[in-house]
C-alpha cells in the first residue's frame, strides 16, 4: 500500500525549545519557506493547527495553496469555533482554491480550559456528541445539491443548500483522533483517517484494535491510519542520542514555568486521554522499540505528539516501518527545528522509508 508523509505547517518558528524569532505569530515568508521546503523533499500534506488564541488556519492554508502547486492540506477545526454549514463553505472553498487538496481534521477538544477560551462549556460526552453531529451536517453541506434541513441535539436548520462544492468527489477526506472509548466510536464511525500520537508498537496495535471494532459496530471500513512522532535524526546513533538528551534539557528550560506553556498543558494532570496514555507509558518505559524515546513525552506532560524517534536516519526509518508493517500508512513527523528538520528528514528518512515500502508492495504482488 502507498506510503504518506505528513509535516507541520508552522506559522513561525516557535518550538518547544526555542521562543519564536519572527515579529508575528503569523509570519508570511517563514510560513512559505517552511510549506515550501516539505514540498521540494518529498512529503505529501502538512497540518495547519488550531489554538485558540493562534493564527486562523484556514486562512494560512490559503495563502500557501495559492503560492504552491503540490503539497496538501491538513486542516485542523474544532466545531464550537463556527457553525457546520459555514464551516462546509469555508473548507469547500478552500479545496476549490488549492484544485482538490484538503483534508480536514476534526478536533473535539480534550482540555476544558481550552474549549471555554472560545466560549465551549460542553462537557466532554456532549462534545463528541456535537462532533458526530457536525461531522454528518459538513458531509452533507458537501455533497447535497438539494436543500436540506436539520433537527439534531447541537444544530437546527432549515432548507439549506451550498453553492460551493469541494473539488475533491465524492468530499474531502474527513481525519480524527483520539485516545478514549467516545473517540473510537465517532472516529470508527465518520472518519476516513484515525490519527493516533505515536506509542510502542504493543499499544498501537491495541489502539488500532479498538478503532477497527469502532468502525465495524458502525458498519464501516476501518478508517486509514496516521501515527505521529517527534524525530531527533543525526548522522549516527550516537549523535542522535547525543542531540536528543541536549534537546529534552532544553525542553525542560523552556516549558518549566512558561506561562505560555502553562497555559496550552498540564504537565503532571492532563485532561486527555491521549496525554494520559503517554505520561503511563513514559512512567513505565524510557525507550521503546528500535528508536522510540518517552523523555520527550514527560518534559511536556505528554503534551499532544510528543514521543521522539532517535537514531541515524536508517534507524528512525526502521522504526518507521515497523509501524507501517503494523498497518499505519500515513506517517506524520515534526522536528524541534520545524524548517532544517523537515529538510533533513525529508532528505535522508523518506526516501529510505518509500524504497522500502515499494520492496515490500513488489514482495506482495509477486514481482522479483
Amino acid at each position: 500500500m502507498p506510503v504518506e508523509f505528513l509535516g507541520i505547517a508552522g506559522t513561525n518558528d516557535a518550538t518547544e525549545i526555542r521562543p519564536r524569532t519572527t515579529a508575528s505569530s503569523f509570519d508570511k515568508e517563514y510560513t512559505l519557506k517552511l510549506a515550501r521546503a516539505h514540498e521540494d523533499f518529498g512529503w505529501d500534506r502538512i497540518l495547519f493547527a488550531y489554538g485558540s488564541g493562534a493564527p486562523e488556519p484556514a486562512a494560512a492554508a490559503s495563502y500557501i495553496v495559492s503560492h504552491l502547486d503540490r503539497i496538501q492540506i491538513l486542516l485542523a477545526h474544532r466545531p464550537n469555533v463556527s457553525y457546520p454549514t459555514f464551516a462546509a463553505k469555508t473548507f469547500a472553498t478552500l479545496d476549490q482554491i488549492s484544485g482538490g487538496r484538503v483534508t480536514v481534521h476534526f478536533i473535539t477538544g480534550g482540555n476544558d480550559a481550552e474549549q471555554q477560551r472560545e466560549g465551549d462549556f460542553l462537557t466532554k460526552d456532549e462534545r463528541y456528541d456535537r462532533t458526530r453531529e457536525y461531522i454528518q451536517i459538513v458531509k452533507k453541506a458537501w455533497t447535497s445539491r438539494e436543500p436540506f434541513s436539520h433537527n439534531g441535539t447541537h444544530y437546527q436548520f432549515n432548507d439549506f443548500v451550498s453553492d460551493i462544492f469541494p473539488v475533491a468527489q465524492p468530499r474531502p477526506n474527513i481525519s480524527f483522533g483520539g485516545s478514549s472509548e467516545a473517540a473510537y466510536a465517532v472516529g470508527g464511525a465518520e472518519a476516513d483517517i484515525y490519527a493516533l500520537w505515536g506509542e510502542p508498537l504493543e499499544n498501537t496495535a491495541e489502539q488500532i484494535a479498538s478503532i477497527t471494532a469502532a468502525a465495524k459496530a458502525a458498519g464501516k471500513p476501518r478508517p486509514r491510519l496516521q501515527i505521529a512522532f517527534r524525530p531527533i535524526i543525526a548522522p549516527t546513533d550516537e549523535l542522535a542520542w547525543r542531540k536528543a538528551e541536549s534537546i529534552v534539557e532544553q525542553i525542560k528550560g523552556r516549558v518549566a514555568g512558561n506561562p505560555v506553556f502553562s497555559r496550552m498543558l498540564s504537565l503532571t494532570a492532563p485532561q486527555n486521554a491521549g496525554s494520559q496514555r503517554l505520561l503511563a507509558i513514559a512512567d513505565s518505559v524510557d525507550r521503546f522499540g528500535k528508536a522510540g524515546w518517552t523523555a520527550t513525552s514527560k518534559a511536556t506532560g505528554g503534551g499532544g505528539n510528543s514521543n521522539a524517534l532517535v537514531g541515524s536516519p536508517e534507524t528512525v526509518a526502521e522504526a518507521l516501518l515497523e509501524y507501517y508493517d503494523l498497518g499505519i500508512d500515513i506517517l506524520s513527523a515534526r522536528g524541534y527545528d520545524l524548517l532544517d528538520d523537515a529538510i533533513d528528514f525529508g532528505r535522508y528518512v523518506i526516501p529510505i522509508v518509500r524504497e522500502e515500502v515499494a520492496k515490500r508492495d513488489k514482495k506482495i504482488q509477486g514481482v522479483a
